[in-house]
């Protein structure tokens, strides 16, 4: 009995391995770490499963010199067959009692930040199949923005 369970487990972690991964991350380099407000990042991903929630996350990644606590971005979705819409978000990326919100090495900080509520009341769904785009552009006061290394977008279909 116990060889057989043995057996048994590296074929569950065989087909385990072969599931589909519904997941979409991509990010953006920002040019010489200064985003530019012309400087929109796209990123366009397909959906298949409009039955399906999905978690959203802007994707930043900065160093330690960056300036604010915050920031302020406009975010334009063009769904399949549709009009565009661009909302205009603020998050915080650091507290005066925690520091940053995000994940360091060295003095890059990494965040990966849910825009789930900015989008569908912590619920997204997406009602057509098809390529939707994301594009990103700070709209911050500061133009450029100093010490911003990359932007970018995680959707992941949630369990």
């Amino acid at each position: 009995m116990r060889s057989a369970i043995l057996l048994l487990i590296p074929v569950i972690f065989f087909f385990s391995a072969c599931t589909e991964i519904n997941l979409y991350e991509k990010h953006a380099a920002i040019p010489a770490h200064e985003w530019q407000t012309d400087y929109k990042p796209q990123f366009t991903f397909e959906i298949k499963d409009t039955t399906a929630v999905y978690d959203v996350m802007l994707i930043l990644r900065h160093t330690e010199k960056y300036g604010y606590n915050n920031i302020w971005l406009k975010l334009t979705i063009q769904p399949p067959n549709d009009s565009s819409k661009t909302i205009r978000i603020e998050k915080t990326l650091a507290t005066n009692k925690d520091g940053w919100l995000a994940t360091a090495m060295d003095d890059i900080y990494d965040h990966r930040i849910s825009i789930n509520n900015e989008l569908a009341e912590n619920n997204v769904s997406f009602k057509t199949p098809g390529e939707y785009t994301f594009t990103l552009q700070q709209d911050m006061r500061e133009d450029p923005l100093l010490h911003v290394m990359n932007a970018g977008l995680r959707v992941e279909k949630k369990q």
